[in-house]
Formats: structure tokens, sequence, C-alpha cells
């Protein structure tokens, strides 16, 4: 029985943030499991010119401050991606702040980027070499609260920390940082990313590639704009790519946990797939599958993250499901996605990408 597994009944009897930091804590002693053996080359995605021993990261929201991105990715992860981080150190919303929706393998967060701020984060990334000279490490980067240029808090994160940074992550979607999503407007959008452009250095695998990281509550018009804005921004070198999508202000008539429901903040874990699977393909559709697309929301197993490739997703991320299911799932998924891929006939998962669109 793995280190988890006995751990778990503990956690679950603790509210959702403590359980959160003692496994923090744990990771950073060290006690973390550790995948001994290299990934299936089958599973290796080449993209932004580097290249992902398999396809499956850590979603933002779980390191917020960069302190434990060895452990995560000696647990088989292909990638990491730390954050949100702000310029100046906040403390987030009000607790209780995370709720477990656990009939529906679901959390409802408000958190509101409680992060340790830049300079906490880069102390941490600084040592990145030495704790983790082999991985594959994503910085995404938010705004202060109480804030009024935007685009000079994504500036100051691009400056500190995107020499650690394998790819940058501008979050205009969170929906907990009041006026946060409406960034997501192509001008306000434009503004920010001509300030990280300008800001970026030389990370530890060249140039860091920047993506946006959108909402799943956008609407037809919406995607039509950013679309469209995505395809400039690649052609113009402004932007990488897109990460969808972020957690939802929408809850489903199928939630089971409806006491839960009521409480403010985004709605993470499975309940969240078909929704963000449904803006994925639409993105993927609209954009001729030019622009690479990280998928992220509800996946819970090899099969969702398989569906996601196939919409059009490059590489996919997971969180919520990690705090239900433990590090076992990593493995897991990389076993199902090898089984999956062959029973379609694909020799590589990246032949995968966008199948469905075929």
């Amino acid at each position: 029985m793995s280190l988890y597994a006995l751990a778990r009944p503990i956690l679950n009897g603790l509210d959702p943030e403590t359980a959160h930091n003692l496994t923090i804590k744990a990771l950073g002693f060290g006690l973390g499991p550790r995948q001994t053996a290299p990934d299936d080359p089958r599973l290796s995605v080449r993209i932004w010119g580097r290249n992902f021993a398999n396809p499956v990261g850590l979603a933002a929201g779980f390191d917020k401050n960069a302190e434990v991105y060895g452990p995560m990715s000696r647990m088989g992860l292909g990638f990491v991606e730390v954050g949100s981080i702000t310029p100046k150190p906040q403390p987030g919303n009000p607790k209780p702040r995370m709720f477990r929706l656990t009939r529906d393998g679901a959390v409802i967060n408000r958190m509101g980027f409680n992060n340790g701020g830049a300079a906490d984060a880069e102390k941490n990334l600084s040592r990145r070499g030495a704790l983790a000279p082999n991985a594959f490490i994503g910085v995404n980067l938010g705004k202060n609260k109480t804030s009024e240029d935007a685009a000079e808090d994504y500036r100051i994160g691009t400056e500190r920390l995107s020499r650690y940074a394998d790819y940058l992550v501008v979050n205009v979607s969170s929906p907990n940082t009041p006026g946060l999503r409406a960034l997501q407007s192509t001008e306000e959008l434009s503004a920010i990313l001509t300030a990280v452009r300008q800001a970026k250095q030389e990370g530890p695998s060249g140039i860091p590639p920047v993506l946006v990281k959108v909402a799943p509550d956008l609407t037809e018009e919406d995607i039509a704009d950013l679309s469209r804005f995505a395809l400039e921004g690649m052609e113009s070198g402004l932007m990488d790519g897109l990460i969808v999508s972020n957690t939802t202000i929408a809850r489903p008539d199928t939630l089971a946990e409806t006491a839960m429901a009521g409480e403010t903040g985004g709605l993470s874990g499975r309940p969240l797939f078909d929704a963000s699977t449904t803006v994925l393909r639409t993105f993927y559709a609209r954009t001729g599958g030019t622009v690479p697309l990280v998928g992220v929301g509800g996946i819970s197993s090899g099969a969702e993250a398989y569906a996601k490739i196939r919409a059009g997703a490059s590489l996919v991320q997971l969180y919520t499901a990690l705090a239900y299911r433990g590090p076992d799932l990593i493995a897991e998924i990389k076993r199902d996605l090898l089984r999956l891929m062959q029973a379609d006939g694909f020799t590589r998962i990246a032949s995968a990408i966008g199948a469905d669109h075929a």
C-alpha cells in the first residue's frame, strides 16, 4: 500500500486547505513517490522546440510558491506548472475558501491568488538546477488584487521569473480575483502580452514560450475573438499557445453535493470535463490546429486524458483528481494512453492530437 493510501483517511478528515498544506510539507521532506523507469518513448511530444517525455503535467494551483516542483516532477509527470505567482505577496481571500464535493469528484475554491510573491518564488526557482535539473517547469503569472496596472504586474512577474521558466502562463481567467476575467478581451491581452514579450529573458531551455490560460465560461463570440487573436499572436510572436481551461463559475445540474454547490468560487474536477473539452475542441477547430493547446479540466482517467488529446490538446494537466486519487493516477493515465493509442492504430501519442477533427 502506498504512503498516500495510508495517509488519505487522515487527510480527508481535515479541511481541504489544511490537507493541501500538509501534503506540500510532506513532499518538501521527500515523502513523495518516485518513478524509477524512463517513460515509454511513444509517449513523447515535441512542442515549442522542446521534447516532453510524456504529455501529462501538473496544473497551476497546487504548487503556488514553487516549493515542490522537484518532488512532483520525480513522480513521472512530463511537466510541472507552478503558481499563480503575483508580483507582491498576498494572503488571498478569507477562509474557508476551499470546499470538497466528494461525491462529484470536484472542488470549489475561491483562494484569490494566495502566494508569497515573485521574490519568494524566485528564491525557490533559483535552486532548480540543483533540486530538479531534468524537470520541465512552467511558471503561471497573475496580477495582484489591488493593482491598477495589469500589464505592469505581468511584466514584473516575467522580468523576475522568466529566466527560470521553460514556459510562461498569463493567467487572466481565475474567477477569484475581481476584474481578472475582463483581461481576456483582446485589447487588454495585447497590452499584457506586449509587456511580457519585452520583459522575457532566456530560460533553461531557451526563450520561454508564452501561453494564455482562458476560462471555460466563454461565449461563442469570445472564442471566435480569442481564436483570431491567438492566430495573429502566433504569427507576430506575441504568444505561443492556450491553456484550456481554468475553473468554472457554472454549477451543472448534475452535482450531487448540492449543499456545497452554493459556495462561490471556481468549480474544478470531474463536472468540468465536458464543458472544458467542448471549449478545447472549438478552439482547435477555429484555429485549424495551428495553435498549441494544453487541455485541463476534469481529467481523472486515461480515457479522459486521451479524449482531450483527440479533441486537440498537445499536452494535458491534472490537479483535482490527484487530490482524490493520489500519485498512482499518473502512471495509470500513462498506461491507459498507450493502450488507447494502440487500439486506435497510432504508433505515437503525438499522432492522436486532434484526431477527432480528421
